[in-house]
């Protein structure tokens, strides 16, 4: 019996020393741990933008068009009279 309460007891410390170890590693390494997650969501997030901006932007693009309208106040515009005089000149 005794025999077995001294296996449960090493068990027992080994594991506790694992997990204290474990800890202490973690501990020491979390800045560089979270740096590394960092630049890998930073380079996902860059990778699908750039994945999706060509789609985006085709469809955000007017079509352009074959023919336009009139100069402005021409007989064939829109009848609007080009402006005959202007405002006053500022002065400094």
């Amino acid at each position: 019996m005794q025999k077995v309460i001294n296996v449960l007891a090493v068990l027992s410390f080994v594991g506790t020393a694992g997990i204290v170890g474990g800890g202490t590693a973690l501990y020491l390494n979390k800045d560089s741990i979270v740096e590394n997650i960092k630049s890998q969501v930073a380079s996902a997030a860059a990778e699908a933008i750039s994945g999706a901006l060509p789609g985006m932007m085709d469809s955000a693009m007017p079509e352009l068009p074959s023919a336009t309208g009139g100069v402005i106040g021409s007989p064939s515009g829109s009848g609007l009279p080009m402006p005959t005089t202007t405002g006053p000149a500022l002065s400094y």
